[in-house]
């Protein structure tokens, strides 16, 4: 499928479905929609994904185009005005639109009518589905093995770290799958439960029926962590994947430098061996679960010595082994989880 990605104003280092798509989905990215940085090429910003133009709108895409796709999703979720016109010009087109607000496009009334008239869908893609209820305790049940990705914060590399456990897991021979919980790994995947927009008593019942309905036909299950159990907003999506997921091993994410919550700058992170013990603690009541291992975004590490360094230091603090999947490979935390 031919998409274009709108990223307006956040393009690369807050559009982080827009990266995941470059980097992951079986789609051929056309254009990228970026005000600020027209002109450029994504392969200036990423030069490890797919490349591909940056425009600044939909009039500047070529008309064959399949999808647009919100590559961003800003705090709360919400839709930002100055993309209607790209959204417009997509539905006008016929194109399918693809997002992942918490903002529903296909109850917007003059977008539900476009698609009508022209032909287009609308994958609302954090829209849950109707029939998800309470856990009832049995993801441990599964024969597969359970890993779930855990944060010091959001956007530190859970859904990368994910992704590519399950690709280094396939290479080494074994049957991985992801179970995506966020609009990025949904949209990568072409399924999933987006567990930030589930009832707060489903959380849990939304990542144990995803575990339930993959876990015997594969021989690990990689669970995409979200938020962290210290942030102030999220924290309660996080605690209801780690008891949903009843993980047998926990990885995980950080980002070298980070020092404070993004978004909650007045919120200082806490020590590694800090998180270490809160999501072992609040795992084994429900499941004993370990973190056996870590994976570190040095994406402001300037050089791979430097990065490696960072990794070494987030090892010892971590007290197992660690790497930067992107920059390195993911073969010794994958030994660690298996």
């Amino acid at each position: 499928m031919r998409v274009a990605l709108l990223a307006h104003e956040q393009f690369p280092d807050r559009a982080k479905t827009a990266q995941g798509i470059l980097r992951y989905a079986d789609y051929d990215v056309v254009a990228v929609l970026d005000r600020e940085t027209t002109g450029d090429r994504v392969a200036e910003h990423v030069p490890d994904v797919q490349d591909a133009p940056i425009v600044a709108g939909m009039d500047d895409v070529d008309e064959s185009i399949d999808a647009l796709v919100i590559g961003i999703a800003p705090i709360g979720g919400g839709f930002e005005e100055s993309w209607r016109p790209d959204v417009r010009t997509a539905l006008e087109r016929g194109c399918d639109v693809v997002s992942g607000l918490h903002y529903f496009l296909a109850e917007d009334e003059a977008f539900a009518a476009l698609a009508d008239e022209h032909g287009g869908d609308i994958w609302d893609v954090r829209k849950p589905p109707e029939d998800l209820t309470v856990s009832e305790g049995v993801a441990a049940d599964v024969d597969a093995e359970v890993v779930c990705t855990v944060g010091t914060d959001c956007s530190v590399g859970k859904m990368t770290a994910t992704m590519e456990l399950v690709e280094a897991a396939r290479e080494a021979g074994h049957d991985a799958a992801v179970i995506p919980t966020g609009q990025t790994g949904i949209v990568v995947e072409g399924w999933g439960n987006p567990v930030d927009r589930v009832i707060s008593d489903f959380t849990a019942g939304a990542v144990e029926q995803m575990i339930v309905e993959k876990g015997d036909e594969h021989d690990l299950l990689v669970v995409e962590g979200q938020g962290s159990i210290v942030h102030p907003a999220y924290s309660a999506v996080t605690c209801g994947i780690l008891h949903g997921a009843m993980a047998d091993r926990l990885v995980l994410c950080h980002e070298a430098g980070r020092e404070r919550i993004h978004g909650y700058e007045s919120f200082a992170l806490q020590p590694i061996p800090t998180y270490v013990d809160l999501y072992e603690s609040l795992a084994a009541p429900v499941n004993e679960s370990e973190v056996v291992a870590g994976m570190l975004n040095t994406r402001n590490v300037d050089g791979d010595d430097a990065a490696r360094e960072a990794v070494d230091a987030f090892a010892d603090e971590l007290g197992g082994p660690a790497t930067d999947p992107i920059r390195f490979d993911a073969a010794e935390v994958l030994e660690a989880i298996r």
